[in-house]
């Protein structure tokens, strides 16, 4: 309450009381190029995570910071079946003793809000989504996973339920919520009926060039997996035979999209990042069929002034701009995506790789890093601001007992 005798906030956030919570370290993903701009955003902090098996050759985005993990790293087959151990993880989360930090940051999809902290510390807790197979997507979790009946069905289910009831209580631990985007601040609220600030994840947009000359090429790239949608967008290009189509990447649905592709598509798996950046920077456009909480690949796509086209849900609403940096469809199937290939050809000549790449850079890791340290600091300042009234409150309550005394 600077002014009136409260606490100046700034002051008060010591730079190495920050303590930071991640759920795994298996690979450097997206939700690893977060945590490595937190840790930016405060270097002097320490981390937690379940487990940390990241590779020698991955760990630069640690920045040399040590990981505190839990009992889930020492346990048999831990380092690739450690999603076998999700029941234990509610309880190895809780075990880390963060008692010493002003403020608790998770970066949370599954059990790292869980952490337990004091009345007088904060927890900011940046959620990159609900657990997914645990809520909304439970039942298609269920069916992609062939456990629809059985006893490892009643198993799972039965698991499931248990990780719900502790993921509802595990959010009211949390003091302010932090969301990826728009779409996950509605699944926060639905799930756990509270109010989150989207703040949107970081995408290096500079290991992109702005290439304004196009190839005749459609891409897409992704992990192909089933919700992804690859194969839609495979069978719609194979029905077109005078464009074509790229695929970048590889999976457990490679052997079907193999099978789907005409003459006109090429599939070359997975690529380096030199192969990567010439095929953005080189496309036509980008054809994203899947609905993400947030997605960077099209992000990516555009820092390079590629217009994407993109099914029209999810955190591609918010990333692309109708018009100016691509072109929605609104079903996932051939004919939808067939027809907004069309509507973009139609308008191709009015979009400006410029402006496309302009959007992208609203995504960049400073933008991040300045939205992330200015949230937390503001949270901060009120829990403070929050806690010298009530402190006040309660000594200016007892003091006429203690004075009549």
């Amino acid at each position: 309450m600077q002014g009136d005798g409260g606490p100046d906030a700034s002051t008060v956030l010591r730079p190495g009381h920050v303590g930071l919570v991640h759920d795994w370290l298996p690979v450097y993903a997206g939700a690893e190029r977060v945590l490595e701009q937190i840790i930016r955003a405060y270097p002097s902090s320490d981390l937690y995570s379940l487990i940390d098996f990241i590779p020698d050759d991955q760990r630069d985005f640690l920045q040399g910071k040590s990981v505190e993990t839990s009992f889930i790293q020492r346990l048999p087959f831990s380092k690739s079946k450690y999603r076998y151990y999700l029941p234990l993880a509610p309880m190895a989360i809780e075990q880390f003793d963060l008692t010493d930090y002003d403020v608790v940051v998770s970066s949370s999809y599954a059990v790292a809000k869980g952490i337990l902290t004091k009345a007088d510390q904060l927890h900011v807790s940046y959620v990159h989504s609900p657990i997914r197979y645990a809520w909304d997507l439970h039942h298609d979790y269920l069916r992609e996973s062939g456990l629809t009946s059985g006893i490892r069905s009643m198993c799972a289910r039965a698991i499931l339920h248990y990780i719900r009831l502790y993921d509802a209580i595990a959010a009211n631990r949390v003091d302010v919520f932090l969301a990826n985007s728009q779409h996950v601040a509605r699944r926060i609220w639905k799930t756990y009926r509270r109010k989150a600030q989207v703040i949107y994840p970081p995408v290096d947009v500079d290991r992109f060039q702005l290439q304004a000359k196009k190839e005749d090429f459609y891409l897409t790239m992704s992990r192909l997996v089933p919700y992804k949608r690859i194969d839609l967008i495979v069978e719609a290009f194979t029905a077109m035979p005078d464009k074509e189509l790229v695929v970048i990447g590889d999976g457990p649905e490679m052997k079907k999209i193999e099978k789907l592709a005409g003459p006109n598509v090429t599939l070359l798996g997975y690529q380096p990042d030199e192969a990567v950046e010439y095929y953005m920077q080189n496309a036509r456009a980008f054809v994203f069929a899947a609905e993400e909480d947030f997605g960077i690949v099209p992000v990516e796509a555009q820092a390079c002034g590629t217009p994407v086209i993109a099914y029209g849900r999810g955190g591609a609403l918010e990333t692309i701009v109708p018009g100016q940096t691509g072109i929605f469809f609104q079903e996932q199937d051939v004919a939808h995506l067939k027809n907004a290939i069309d509507d973009f050809e139609a308008v191709e000549d009015r979009l400006d790789p410029e402006t496309i790449r302009a959007n992208a850079e609203r995504f960049s890791p400073q933008v991040f890093r300045d939205a992330f340290t200015r949230a937390v600091n503001r949270a901060y300042a009120e829990f403070i601001d929050d806690h010298f009234v009530s402190n006040d409150h309660a000594m200016r309550t007892v003091a006429p007992e203690v004075v009549g005394s």
